[in-house]
């Protein structure tokens, strides 16, 4: 249960120190990381780069994240 603050009805929620379930971009890079990288994509720097880069611009077209 959160704190209310005054008229404003604002309410503030401690969130744990560390807490990527709820970060968005922890979550992007998690399927990145884990389901769209080929074992391949860690020999160089720059593929790796590249196809992170590939993925981030096919996001919504070929790779998608469902929260169903």
């Amino acid at each position: 249960m959160g704190l209310w603050a005054g008229q404003y009805n604002l309410e503030v929620r401690y969130l744990p120190s560390y807490s990527p379930e709820l970060n968005a971009i922890e979550i992007l890079w998690r399927k990145i990381k884990y389901e769209w990288l080929s074992i391949s994509a860690y020999e160089t720097y720059s593929k790796l780069k590249k196809e992170v880069e590939t993925i981030l611009d096919n996001y919504h077209s070929k790779y998608e994240i469902t929260f169903s």
